[in-house]
């Protein structure tokens, strides 16, 4: 009975530490299902309204100390590539935000690139909460695969689709590579793979809430809601490998001695 005891707590602290590491992403869905919810007559457009509510929240989370600086510059470059992902893809017509508002840049409100900030603020947090270490990692090879995993996901409206060419080229890059963390004093790995099937997995989960929630709109949702597609699963397994390099070589670059 002791060592299920054991374990269950282990399971607890851990499910609590990822509660913890998403409290930016929470609070970002939850702002957005509550701004859904607000009357159309404000005289502020309720994305502009989410816009303002993310920066709040980005300078509340730097003021807590939940994201360093060099978290922040992660996040801004989450933010800043999940922007230009979300301009390509909506003028492709993938998704699209149906609602008026002033800080529209064709067809996308600038709060769009804040959904990429919050899964760039979960790696950083969950890095500093399980003290995560890695193993084997191949950090060229990774940063020259998890680039192309991104252009290939502008290229293949016009090119053929190399992502299961690329998901097989990142598990054999990711081979031998694990996640070293810790759960009180204890330490615990994970196939780095494994942690972005798992990472896709909780992401598409957050999709479909956020779909619902009225953050944007894929076009079968348009005239109703509808679950999202589980090949966006596969989708968010692969494109976390982008936030992924970003968070790791910054770690890399600011633990090299000047």
């Amino acid at each position: 009975m002791g060592k299920i005891s054991h374990r269950a707590h282990q399971l607890l602290r851990f499910g609590w530490l990822n509660a913890r590491s998403c409290a930016f992403a929470v609070a970002l869905v939850g702002g957005i299902a509550l701004s859904g919810l607000l009357p159309d007559d404000l005289p502020i457009a309720r994305y502009d309204l989410v816009l303002v509510y993310g920066v709040l929240l980005a300078v509340l989370a730097r003021k807590l100390g939940w994201d360093s600086a060099r978290d922040t510059a992660v996040i801004a470059g989450c933010h800043l590539i999940g922007l230009l992902f979300e301009l390509v893809k909506v003028r492709m017509g993938s998704w699209s935000y149906p609602e008026e508002a002033l800080t529209k840049v064709a067809g996308v409100p600038l709060y769009g690139g804040f959904l990429y900030a919050a899964v760039g603020s979960y790696v950083c947090r969950a890095w500093h909460l399980f003290d995560l270490r890695l193993d084997g990692y191949r950090p060229r090879i990774m940063a020259v695969l998890a680039g192309a995993v991104y252009l290939n996901f502008f290229s293949h409206h016009w090119l053929p689709d190399l992502r299961w060419a690329l998901a097989a080229l990142l598990l054999c890059a990711t081979a031998g590579t694990s996640v070293r963390y810790h759960v009180g004093a204890h330490s615990y790995r994970m196939p780095l793979a494994l942690s972005f099937v798992l990472i896709g997995f909780f992401l598409w989960v957050a999709e479909n809430i956020s779909t619902y929630a009225g953050a944007w709109s894929y076009p079968d949702q348009l005239g109703g809601w509808q679950p999202v597609s589980v090949a966006k699963f596969g989708a968010w397994a692969l494109l976390i490998s982008v936030t992924f390099v970003l968070a790791a070589g910054q770690r890399r670059r600011t633990s090299q001695p000047a």
